[in-house]
């Protein structure tokens, strides 16, 4: 049996429906990020796990117990949030040990434990220092070591990151990822961003209008998204329309003057075709013909784009020193079969 099981939750308001139908099964040691757009219902999801809301239909079972049966400060979970939460005229040992001291935890283990758990996120020379003088990333780290101090059965992170700079928050990711590989704990991190989720998750459930549009490893919803919204979402993406055909040969898409062999089980007819701007290359034949209408040097990288007879479309090649095209060069572009995810028509609309 899965760790933690979402049955069908729903949570609907006076005008709309927050989440919608949701069913996700998360295993024991896992980190699980719930990624979309703004209003997709993520937020309430993980604030129907922590107790916050009440759903208006569905079950939630942690290790086989049913959470909803349970207040939210029984639930045994630690929740991190955005804004940290630390109480500013309580030192960052005194935040960490809060906790503990509501558990009725005897003060030399409450002690120990509070003095491991810094060590554990690089802080244990700061534990008698206040937030005000500290920054933001060792805030978040006393947040962080405030809720894996109880030894939660579960960790929710809302947004956690989001308000530190672009340079700490990449080296967080890298500390999150570590501490959650050391200590094991199953995560829930709720986020907008998907560089974020895709550094930091086993998995990622990407969502939209309250329903789960995909729920896969970080590689295989970049390189397989599961419709447009995925492929869009999840970085830049071309989006081109073919037909799927069956014959003795198997499965191909035809787009405009090209065609590809199709890996995936895909229905024939009207579909769609997404790749990655940096999955193609420009080569000599069997591809897709156009002139380039753009060329912009990015330092690592040129940035193409492409008219075709299928649309226009974005090329990224890296500056490695070899030859590229010019602009209102004529070109043929390319890629691997298996770069490229086919689905029907309806859902690339």
């Amino acid at each position: 049996m899965s760790y933690l099981v979402l049955d069908r939750l729903t949570k609907r308001f006076t005008s709309w429906t927050a989440v919608d139908d949701l069913s996700l099964t998360v295993e024991k040691g896992e980190l699980i990020s719930l990624l979309g757009p703004s209003g997709c219902g993520k937020t309430t999801t993980l604030q129907m796990i922590a107790g916050f809301l009440d759903p208006n239909a569905g079950r939630i079972t942690l290790d086989g117990q049913d959470l909803l049966a349970k207040k939210p400060n029984e639930r045994g979970l630690g929740i991190v949030f955005q804004s940290y939460a630390l109480f500013p005229h309580m030192t960052a040992a005194e935040n960490v040990a809060f906790g503990l001291e509501m558990r009725g935890t005897s003060r030399v283990d409450r002690d120990r434990m509070v003095a491991n758990t810094l060590k554990l996120v690089g802080l244990d020379s700061y534990g008698d220092r206040y937030p005000r003088r500290m920054s933001g990333g060792q805030q978040q780290r006393v947040a962080l070591a405030r809720a894996l101090v109880i030894k939660p059965h579960l960790l929710l992170l809302d947004e956690p990151l989001s308000n530190l700079d672009a340079k700490m928050r990449e080296e967080m990711q890298i500390e999150l990822r570590r501490i959650q590989r050391s200590v094991g704990t199953t995560m829930i991190l709720v986020t907008h961003d998907q560089s974020e989720a895709m550094a930091l998750s086993d998995r990622v459930v990407v969502m939209n209008k309250g329903r789960i549009q995909q729920v896969a490893t970080p590689q295989e919803a970049y390189d397989r998204p599961a419709n447009a919204f995925v492929a869009n979402f999840l970085g830049r993406t071309n989006l081109l329309p073919g037909t799927v055909e069956h014959d003795q040969n198997g499965t191909s898409i035809a787009v405009a003057d090209a065609r590809w062999p199709v890996i995936q089980a895909v229905p024939p007819g009207p579909g769609a075709l997404a790749v990655r701007p940096e999955k193609i290359s420009f080569v000599a034949e069997a591809g897709l013909s156009g002139i380039v209408q753009a060329r912009v040097f990015q330092g690592t990288q040129w940035l193409f784009e492409v008219e075709t007879a299928a649309g226009r479309m974005m090329v990224i090649r890296q500056h490695d020193g070899g030859v590229l095209p010019n602009e209102r060069e004529r070109v043929m572009v390319g890629w691997r079969p298996e770069d490229m995810a086919v689905m029907p028509a309806q859902e690339a609309a």
